[in-house]
């Protein structure tokens, strides 16, 4: 993965309990790690109850694929994720293209490699709040607000206004905002990404489509929009969960 333009987020030692996402120029998304106790609005829990939050204790292990296609920029990096166990295993490349393999638990984090400190696991935290960004929006400790109906900002019509707000001070990029648009079933219809900082990307607009469900889990798999106007897709593939107690991988559909 070479350094250039996409997304970015910085690794939290305890994932996922208490994390804070965060936008920068690199090769993923950024996400902090401090948090603070907020009280949410009805609408925060509800979105992440649409999504799965309280089946989320059942899931074993997650299996996907994030793929980013950002202009010059095409990359996929595999997962299988096993929240209870806190373990990562990964498949993809480092920054200079060379394939990696590396499974790890993640509270042993300073235990391992640099590759993986400062390039796996910062993917992963990134890649994750992606496949489950709904439940973010009660796990971080921001400020969330329910501002009512507004307009879509890519399709038509109007969706319930969500702002998920960052504190101002702590974290790479203090003072960042997710809008998220909320249909009447309580999904994610599509975001607005406003970055605290003077870092690029300054503001990312993007689709939350493909919905599939993966065991208990509902899954936004495709993400198409634009970040400072450039055309951006996230997607995801090759999604499956393991139900606790079961050896059967699930696939999404």
């Amino acid at each position: 993965m070479t350094r250039a333009e996409s997304l970015r987020i910085a690794p939290s030692p305890h994932f996922p309990l208490h994390v804070k996402i965060r936008f920068v120029v690199c090769t993923m998304l950024v996400l902090a790690a401090t948090s603070s106790a907020q009280t949410l609005p009805p609408i925060a829990e509800q979105i992440a109850k649409t999504y799965g939050l309280d089946s989320f204790g059942q899931i074993e292990a997650i299996r996907y694929t994030f793929n980013l296609d950002l202009g010059a920029i095409k990359l996929s990096r595999a997962w299988v994720w096993e929240p209870k166990a806190d373990r990562i295993s990964y498949e993809g490349k480092d920054k200079a293209g060379q394939p990696v393999k590396a499974t790890y638990v993640r509270s042993q984090l300073s235990s391992q490699p640099a590759v993986v400190k400062d390039e796996v696991d910062p993917a992963f935290v990134n890649d994750q709040y992606w496949l489950v960004l709904p439940f973010h929006v009660v796990w971080d400790g921001a400020n969330v607000e329910d501002t009512g109906m507004q307009k879509l900002p890519l399709g038509k019509g109007s969706a319930r206004r969500v702002v998920v707000k960052y504190p101002s001070e702590g974290g790479y990029s203090p003072g960042d905002t997710w809008e998220l648009y909320v249909g009447s079933d309580n999904r994610v219809e599509e975001l607005v990404y406003r970055r605290g900082g003077p870092t690029k990307p300054s503001v990312v607009v993007a689709t939350w489509a493909g919905y599939k469900k993966a065991g208990p889990l509902l899954i936004s798999s495709d993400h198409r929009g634009t970040a400072d106007g450039k055309p951006m897709r996230v997607f995801f593939s090759n999604v499956s969960v393991k139900l606790m107690g079961s050896d059967t991988w699930v696939n999404a559909e």
